[in-house]
Formats: C-alpha cells, sequence, structure tokens
C-alpha cells in the first residue's frame, strides 16, 4: 500500500512539474510577444567611426529590411547581418540587439578603387569586386579600370600601388591596368601611352623594367611629342615603340 501511495506521489509531482514547465513556457512566449517588444527601429552606424557614404536609407529600406522577420526575442541576428550585407555597398555588416525594441547594424563599407573586368563590376582598395551603382562610384571623378584572371585581384589592386609610386618621378600615373591570363602585365598612363611590361618574373625585375621607361621618357616625350602609342619594355636591353604616323608594321627599337 506504502509503495502504491510513493509511486501515485511521484506521478503527481511528474505531472505537476510538467505543468509548471508548460505554464512557464507559456507565460514566456506570451511576454516575448507583447507589443512593446516588436521592432520599432533598426538603427546602421558606420564600423569605422567614418560617414556612411552610400549606404542609406532608401537603400537599406530596399534591399533589407523586407528580409528581416521576428521581434526582439526571435529575429535572427545572422539572418539579418546576411540581409544587410546582400545590400550594394556593404563589405561587412555586425547586428546586435539594443532594449527593448531596437536593432543596430554596423556597416563597413566598399571603397571603391576602380571597375574591373568587362560587367560593369568595381574592385575596391582591399581588393573585393562587387556589384554597385558606377556612377555613384565615380561622383569624384573617373575610376582607373583594371582586369585580370580570377584570384588576381588583390595582386593587381598591390600592383597598382606600386606603379603609382614608380611612375610619379615623370609625373604619370597608371589609369588602366590589364593582367592577362599568362600573368603579363600591360598598363595604360594617364597620358594615353600603353607600357607593355610582360610576365612576373619577381618584383625586381619589373621594377628595372619600369626603371628603365622613366630613365628614357623624357627624351622619347621630347622627340616625339604626344604621337607615342606604346611602348614595349620586354627587350632585355632595350624597348619597342608604337607611334602614331609610323607606317603599320615598323617599330623603333633603341639597344
Amino acid at each position: 500500500m506504502w509503495q502504491e501511495i510513493k509511486t501515485l506521489n511521484a506521478i503527481a509531482n511528474t505531472l505537476f512539474s510538467v505543468l509548471a514547465l508548460l505554464l512557464f513556457s507559456a507565460g514566456i512566449f506570451w511576454l516575448t510577444q507583447r507589443p512593446m517588444f516588436m521592432l520599432k527601429a533598426i538603427r546602421v552606424v558606420s564600423a569605422d567611426a567614418m560617414q556612411l557614404h552610400h549606404v542609406n536609407r532608401l537603400t537599406v529600406k530596399g534591399a533589407a529590411i523586407p528580409r528581416i522577420r521576428g521581434n526582439f526575442f526571435t529575429t535572427n541576428l545572422d539572418a539579418v547581418r546576411i540581409a544587410f550585407e546582400g545590400v550594394p555597398w556593404v563589405r561587412k555588416a555586425t547586428v546586435r540587439r539594443e532594449w527593448p525594441n531596437k536593432l543596430v547594424v554596423s556597416v563597413e563599407e566598399h571603397e571603391p578603387l576602380g571597375t574591373w573586368g568587362e560587367n560593369g563590376r568595381l574592385i575596391s582598395v582591399k581588393g573585393d569586386v562587387f556589384t554597385a551603382n558606377l556612377a555613384e562610384a565615380e561622383e569624384d571623378g573617373d575610376l582607373p579600370e583594371f582586369n585580370g584572371p580570377e584570384g588576381a585581384e588583390k595582386e593587381v589592386v598591390a600592383r597598382f600601388e606600386e606603379f603609382k609610386q614608380w611612375f610619379a618621378p615623370i609625373q604619370l600615373a597608371p589609369e588602366s591596368i590589364r593582367l592577362s591570363d599568362r600573368y603579363a602585365w600591360t598598363v595604360k598612363l594617364n597620358n594615353g601611352i600603353n607600357v607593355e611590361l610582360g610576365r612576373e618574373q619577381g618584383r625586381a625585375l619589373m621594377r628595372e623594367r619600369v626603371d628603365r621607361f622613366v630613365g628614357i621618357y623624357p627624351q622619347l616625350a621630347a622627340l616625339l611629342q604626344n604621337r607615342i602609342e606604346s611602348v614595349d619594355m620586354r627587350y632585355t636591353n632595350g624597348l619597342a615603340l608604337k607611334v602614331n604616323g609610323m607606317a603599320p608594321g615598323l617599330e623603333s627599337k633603341r639597344k
């Protein structure tokens, strides 16, 4: 008889515990669904404390907000992050909750360096290729053009910074850089001259070819004015010129 009473007490205690747990869960669910916890604001801030130039209310409202579901407690922060990283110009986003009904999204913007390839894409100063409005990117002037094999984006960006320094002594700068599928470099300068530098065989050789061009350019410019179309620096001890007005198929070489 006592054994039966103990068994009944254990069953009753279990049922009461389950009931208490169900009531507690229902209470939590009821509380989290209160209107005060519905998301009332999503605040977008810059990750680096700099002013955001391209991410604004319109872009966020159109591309990210419609993809956000739930309230303060139930919204999935990873889903919110992914939604914001799908907004044009956003490189990276982090999200946190702010009591009782706000989200704060910290955004890192792409900083455009130039265009990439033939499809109207952009490349950032960090070597990320992204898609955004070209007109917005060129608000401060035309961007340099870059092209290269897939996976070579960061290498092209790094070489661009070096080319700017190397051509600076003759007050010229790269306007376009192309890295071919065979990893041969061509630089178009802002005076219209194409400089063929050939395949990458070490930084020292590339610098030596640029230095030779920089050394001879003042004489070439004085002699040929603005008629130089391209200069091929792939020769060991010289160069080849393509000059506007020269008969097709002819080259000038200096060795």
